[in-house]
């Protein structure tokens, strides 16, 4: 089916577009060629700046639907009764690969939804794990410059990454997670999501509850062995990307099974560890899962530049009935977040398609900037104004919550079972023997290229002190593959 004459950016016919305008044949090409001039500077500036993190990744659409009533912990619209459907945008990613890096590797991957609700869109930015490796927003500059390129060798670094992580106590957690069976995963459909961060829930009568989100995938948990990973990577590096294309293109929509774990907010303050602490989870015994929701995905991005490498995800996202948590890493990603999509995507990302609201419309007095496409028209753009412009609404989103002291540079508050190492020790008791055995290989294919050995002495004993077996098969293999 044709689709009429092919034309310049302004609209105009195009006559020729096999052949550059010369001074006669043979001559050299003319400035006064338009349609060449045009191509090659567009061309040159197709491409934005990648993701610093999460460069690489896939998305699609699908719907949110709530299975359970949870408005007596929220008042969010798109939460307020059982059937209720929303349309979500989930966008799949490893962390420290650059865009043109292979899918099958180990590392965490991103797991953000954008809920386009009614109330305006909710982003909810997570990972495949409930843990991250820090527990302060200000040393994640640092750790993510462990996980690039070393600025004299240009390569990922072994030294580099485990002097941060052996001189981390707290990221003994997450690294133990990174390194067992979970920590390829076979595919993004075959992997749990979580919110990691706590957030609150709070509802109408202005209760406020601590909450911690789990995605279930319902396709089962699938991996991918270091061996199996590595000859996959190699062989096809957009694996995963092309699965979960593939995968909605058949009918075979992947889906989530949605919960949360809810604390009262008065059990926050005497709970046994730091409740907001990133390093640590909520056992379930302590508070088990409610499952409220399903998420499913059916619809594929018609273009991948436009859709997902443009989409924008934001913690600072929320709607009416949720908000933050005084989780410290969470506190910098507020600020973190929008501030490098308005350098990536432009101070007007948020009007692209894939990122406005899709069952409300956004009502600001944000006028101009890069691509600014003059949708307020003649519309005042200040506030208070006498001419029916948008008003505040003198409720806020989220319940106020109490501090005390003073300002300074402050660790957090100490509770009875704060310790880097209780929660990784548990993790490695959990597991089969099987497990064990490939949890201690992965690690020590690791630490073993290290060249220092006090670098590799601080690695092992962060695992020794988390269970003194961990360590003792740790420093053997390390031992076995340095000779």
């Amino acid at each position: 089916m044709t689709q009429g004459p092919l034309t310049t950016e302004a609209g105009a016919p195009v006559s020729d577009n096999q052949n550059s305008e010369t001074a006669g044949v043979g001559g050299p090409v003319l400035v006064q060629d338009q349609l060449l001039l045009e191509k090659l500077a567009h061309f040159n500036r197709e491409r934005i700046p990648e993701r610093v993190v999460h460069a690489r990744g896939a998305g699609a659409y699908g719907t949110f639907k709530v299975t359970a009533d949870v408005t007596p912990y929220t008042r969010a619209a798109f939460l307020s009764e059982v059937g209720k459907e929303t349309e979500v945008f989930l966008r799949f990613s490893t962390v420290a690969g650059n865009l043109g890096a292979a899918d099958a590797v180990r590392d965490p991957r991103g797991f953000a939804v954008k809920f386009y609700t009614e109330e305006g869109n909710y982003d909810l930015v997570g990972n495949n794990t409930p843990v991250f490796f820090i527990k302060d927003a200000i040393k994640f500059p640092d750790f993510i410059h462990t996980q690039k390129r070393d600025p004299y060798t240009g390569s990922q670094e072994a030294d580099n990454v485990w002097d941060f992580w052996s001189l981390s106590p707290e990221s003994t957690h997450q690294v133990t997670w990174l390194h067992g069976d979970r920590g390829i995963p076979a595919s993004y459909r075959h992997m749990d999501g979580f919110g990691s961060h706590t957030y609150q829930w709070n509802n109408e009568a202005g209760e406020a509850f601590w909450v911690k989100y789990h995605f279930k995938t319902d396709q089962g948990i699938k991996n991918l062995t270091a061996e199996e990973a590595e000859i996959l990577a190699g062989k096809d590096p957009d694996s995963h990307q092309r699965d979960l294309r593939e995968a909605i293109e058949r009918g075979d929509y992947p889906s989530w099974t949605v919960g949360v774990q809810i604390m009262p907010v008065a059990e926050a303050a005497t709970y046994r560890f730091n409740p907001f602490d990133l390093t640590k989870v909520w056992p379930h015994a302590d508070y088990p899962i409610h499952w409220f929701g399903k998420m499913e995905l059916n619809r594929n991005p018609e273009n991948i530049f436009a859709e997902v490498e443009q989409s924008i995800f934001s913690p600072a996202h929320f709607v009416p009935g949720i908000g933050p948590s005084p989780d410290k890493m969470l506190q910098g990603r507020l600020f973190a977040y929008g501030d490098a999509h308005r350098y990536r995507v432009g101070i007007n990302a948020d009007h692209l398609p894939v990122n406005r609201p899709h069952a409300t419309e956004a009502r600001t007095h944000s006028r101009d900037g890069y691509l600014y496409d003059g949708r307020h028209k003649g519309a005042k753009n200040y506030e208070p104004n006498s001419f029916g412009g948008p008003h505040q609404t003198d409720r806020a989103l989220w319940q106020p919550v109490a501090v005390t002291g003073v300002t300074g540079e402050t660790v957090a508050p100490v509770h009875t079972e704060d310790n880097d190492f209780v929660q990784a020790g548990n993790l490695y008791r959990l597991m089969t023997e099987d497990e064990k055995e490939r949890l201690v290989a992965n690690l020590a294919g690791g630490i073993s290229q290290v060249s220092r050995e006090d670098i590799v002495e601080r690695a092992i004993n962060n695992f020794r002190q988390a269970d003194p077996d961990f360590g003792k098969r740790l420093e053997a293999a390390v031992q076995a593959l340095r000779g």
